[in-house]
């Protein structure tokens, strides 16, 4: 159980990282740089602020489906970790290939990060909680 509230939480600060970035990217185009979301964006932040905000949108929604326990917003989160796990081997590679350290470091905590949510949601137990009881 507490797990699940970790993951909600990890996708709610996603959302407000987003959304703030979104908020200011249309409030004041210039003052951040659309390379501040491609950490959780992938090449959507080419996009645009609005592609910022639909993202946190959908995270914020993922949260709040985990915290309720429906099954169909640990199945989303399920799968974004796993996108987000296949986006990061292209990173991870040539950085091992090229020996930068700290993208290195970073790729791999992200795969890392998203490896565990990913097994937690996908755990029998886990499943249990989000199945209804009669």
């Amino acid at each position: 159980m507490t797990g699940v509230r970790v993951v909600a939480v990890l996708f709610a600060l996603c959302a407000i990282y987003l959304g703030i970035l979104g908020v200011l990217m249309l409030a004041r185009p210039g003052t951040v740089s659309m390379a501040a979301g491609a950490p959780l964006l992938f090449g959507l932040e080419l996009a645009g602020p609005y592609m910022f905000l639909l993202m946190a949108l959908v995270a914020v929604v993922v949260a709040w489906g985990l915290v309720k326990r429906k099954n169909i917003a640990r199945h989303a989160a399920m799968l974004i970790a796993i996108a987000g796990i296949v986006m990061l081997v292209p990173p991870v590679s040539a950085a091992s290939v090229s020996i930068n350290t700290k993208q290195l470091v970073f790729s791999g905590l992200g795969i890392i990060v998203r490896v565990v949510v990913a097994w937690h949601l996908g755990r029998y137990d886990t499943a249990q909680q989000f199945r209804r009881t009669q």
